[in-house]
C-alpha cells in the first residue's frame, strides 16, 4: 500500500516541474534549510521514511552539491547583469533531486553496516521502515524526476552532461560523496591507499561536475581557461569538508573495520586539508585571472578562502559535533564565493 501510494503520489511529478514553476520550487527548497517533517501537517506520515532516506530533511548535501553549479553559472553571465534565475532554479531543483537518489543508493547498500553505527541506525532502510524493494522504486522516481529536469535543456547541453547523468554513475558518484567513510566498504577488495584516496578523489571529481555544466548551459560552451581551475578549486573544497565530515564516525569505523580517509590521515589531517585550502584559493585566482574580473572579485575571493581557513583551524576533529558543524559551514563558504562572482559580474563594465 506505501508503494502504492508513493508511486501515485510522485508520478505526477512531470505535470508539477514546469519552467514556470521551477524557481519558486528551489525558493521552498532554499528556505527549508533544516525542517522535521513531523510539523508538517500536509505530509502524510507514510512518506516520512522516503523523505529521511533522501535526506530531503537535512538540505546540506544538495547545497554542496548545487553551489558549484551557481559559480559557473554566475561565470559565465555577462557584464552589468545577474544571473539567469531559469538556470539557478533548474539546477537547484536537479540538484536536491540527485542528492536524494545518490543517498537512497548508499542507504540500500550500506543498510547492514549501518545497523551498527549509532549515528546510521535509524535510518529508514537499517530501522526497517523502508524496505528494499520500496527503496528502488523510491530511487526510480528520483532519476524519473531528474531526467525531467535535464529534459528542459538544450541538445548540446544534453549531449554534454549525459555520462554524468548516467544511472550506474550517479549511483557511485552520490554513494562516495554523500558518505565516502562508507563508501569504501563497496570496494574492500583493493588496497586501504586505493580506497581512502582514489576514491574521495573520484567522488570529488564528480561532485563538482556543475562547475563545467553550469558555464555551458548559458552560454553554449565551456571555456576551459575558466572552467577547469574553477572544476579543480571545487575538487579541493569538496576533499575539505568530506574528510571532515568523515571523522564524525572515526570510532564506529575502527570498531567495524572501516578503511576511512580520517582513518589514513588521522594526525596529519589539518596538514593535508591547508594543503587543499591553498589549492583552492590559487584555482580560484586563476579563475579571476581568465575570466577579467574586477577589484571585487579578488577581495571577495580571499575573504572566501579566509572563512574557509578559518574554519579549518577551529575544527576539532577529535569532536563530532564539530566535525558537523564544520561541515554545515560549507554551504556558507560556497555562498560567499557565489556572491563575489555576482557582485563582480554586476559592476563589471564591459
Amino acid at each position: 500500500m506505501v508503494t502504492r501510494r508513493l508511486l501515485c503520489s510522485l508520478t505526477n511529478l512531470g505535470g508539477i516541474l514546469t519552467p514556470r514553476t521551477t524557481h519558486n520550487l528551489f525558493l521552498s527548497c532554499c528556505k527549508a534549510h533544516r525542517f522535521n517533517t513531523r510539523n508538517y501537517v500536509n505530509l502524510p506520515s507514510w512518506l516520512n521514511p522516503y523523505v529521511k532516506l533522501g535526506r530531503y530533511d537535512r538540505p546540506i548535501g544538495s547545497w554542496l552539491l548545487y553551489l558549484p553549479c551557481t559559480w559557473s553559472i554566475a561565470l559565465a553571465t555577462s557584464p552589468g547583469h545577474l544571473p539567469s534565475l531559469e538556470m539557478l532554479a533548474l539546477f537547484g531543483v536537479g540538484a536536491v533531486l540527485m542528492r536524494g537518489a545518490g543517498c537512497t543508493v548508499n542507504d540500500f547498500l550500506d543498510r547492514e553496516f549501518d545497523k551498527r553505527v549509532d549515528r546510521t541506525k535509524d535510518r529508514p532502510l537499517a530501522c526497517g521502515k523502508v524496505t528494499p524493494e520500496q527503496a528502488l522504486l523510491f530511487l526510480s522516481l528520483q532519476l524519473s524526476a531528474s531526467l525531467f529536469i535535464l529534459l528542459q535543456l538544450n541538445w548540446y547541453r544534453l549531449s554534454f552532461i549525459g555520462s554524468r547523468l548516467h544511472i550506474p554513475s550517479v549511483q557511485t558518484i552520490h554513494l562516495l560523496a554523500s558518505t565516502s567513510s562508507r563508501a569504501y566498504l563497496e570496494l574492500g577488495c583493493l588496497a586501504w591507499l586505493f580506497c581512502s584516496l582514489g576514491l574521495l578523489f573520484f567522488a570529488s571529481f564528480a561532485f563538482n561536475w556543475g562547475a563545467l555544466l553550469g558555464y555551458s548551459s548559458v552560454i553554449g560552451h565551456v571555456d576551459p581557461l575558466i572552467c577547469i581551475p574553477l572544476y579543480i578549486a571545487g575538487i579541493n573544497w569538496t576533499l575539505v569538508y568530506d574528510t571532515v565530515y568523515a571523522f564524525q564516525d572515526i570510532e564506529d569505523d575502527l570498531l567495524i573495520g572501516v578503511k576511512s580517509l580520517a582513518i589514513l590521515l588521522d594526525e596529519n589531517t589539518k596538514i593535508y586539508l591547508s594543503f587543499f585550502h591553498l589549492a583552492m584559493l590559487l584555482c580560484l585566482l586563476l579563475v579571476g585571472i581568465n575570466a577579467d574580473a574586477g577589484p571585487i572579485y579578488y577581495a571577495g575571493t580571499c575573504m572566501t578562502s579566509a572563512h574557509l581557513g578559518h574554519l579549518i583551524y577551529k575544527t576539532n576533529l577529535r569532536n563530532p559535533k564539530s566535525c558537523l558543524t564544520t561541515f554545515k559551514a560549507g554551504k556558507t563558504t560556497g555562498l560567499m564565493y557565489f556572491a563575489t562572482i555576482v557582485f563582480d559580474r554586476l559592476f563589471t563594465t564591459v
